[in-house]
């Protein structure tokens, strides 16, 4: 019953992406990167710092999620590289894939945390907050390996939107300064469209035959990211005997697909870009199965 019931919570975000794969060809490939690069830009990092500041957060927070969510993206940074035997011959390639093993799908993250019946809202904008920089880091670190300089790679993560709104919602919950409601409304409305615009654009662009494209290469990757993390967050959970609320965090943080702009970043340094979505779309789909029953999981054995 607990598992129908998430099930049946998850079906409105999964029919906005089928939504998306049906009204792909009413906007051109160029409107539907427009839309992206709103999301990227504005909509999320407002969502992300509306989520981070609204509530009052504690340093132990920060020094107890922190380590953990490190811990499960260089865990997938270190399966993910098992399958470069069986990838493509080209680093920069297997780079635009590798990344797809520990990087997080952000709007999937605040869709299904809506599910729980105690929401952690507070403690996932930490996780999340404390997540991008690091697996960006990996991403960028991974992609430009001889084809960059550091500092250019460094410039490339401190200027991610994402960073800079996760940072500044953290000290805005850290300082336990209230903002006043007129300059908070702007972006709690702008927060409010990110998730359906997302979820439509990711449908849009999706590879809807990827599963037909599944091998050992990607099988290990989609691995990685949908089973051993998940699996991992959750022994970490029960070994430390963790609170309810960061314990939940853990195990739906590692639980996510993958970032839905992956492609974008891989094409952005030459690699093979389709292999990258073709990665998306798989932890994408798969996702539909594998992220109810950790969310059932998390109800039954965590909450």
């Amino acid at each position: 019953m607990v598992f129908i019931t998430i099930l049946l919570g998850l079906l409105p975000s999964f029919l906005m992406v089928g939504l998306g794969g049906l009204i792909r060809k009413r906007l051109s490939v160029n409107a539907w990167q427009g839309l992206d690069r709103l999301n990227f830009e504005i909509l999320f990092p407002a969502l992300i710092f509306v989520a981070a500041s609204s509530r009052p957060i504690e340093l132990r927070d920060i020094a107890s999620i922190g380590p953990l969510v490190w811990a499960i993206l260089l865990l997938g940074l270190a399966a993910g590289y098992l399958a470069r035997g069986f990838g493509p011959d080209r680093f920069v390639d297997f780079a635009g894939a590798w990344q797809v093993a520990w990087r997080f799908n952000t709007a999937m993250a605040f869709v299904a945390v809506a599910t729980l019946t105690a929401p952690p809202l507070g403690e996932l904008a930490v996780a999340v907050g404390l997540a991008i920089p690091m697996a960006n880091l990996f991403a960028v670190t991974a992609l430009s390996r001889g084809s960059g300089s550091l500092r250019a790679t460094v410039a490339k993560v401190a200027t991610n939107p994402f960073l800079i709104a996760s940072i500044s919602g953290v000290i805005v919950g850290l300082s336990g300064v209230q903002i006043p409601a007129v300059m908070m409304a702007p972006l709690e409305m702008l927060s409010q469209a990110a998730i359906p615009v997302a979820l439509i654009s990711v449908g849009a662009t999706m590879n809807w035959g990827a599963l037909a494209r599944l091998n050992r290469f990607t099988g290990i990757i989609v691995a990685t990211k949908l089973l051993l993390l998940p699996v991992f967050a959750f022994s970490m959970a029960t070994f430390l005997s963790l609170e309810p609320a960061i314990a939940a965090t853990l195990v739906l943080f590692a639980a996510l697909p993958t970032a839905s702009a992956a492609h974008v970043l891989a094409g952005g340094f030459g690699a093979d870009r389709e292999l990258s979505a073709t990665l998306v779309a798989q932890t994408t789909l798969l996702s539909a199965l594998t992220l109810p029953v950790w969310i059932t999981v998390i109800e039954v054995w965590i909450f």
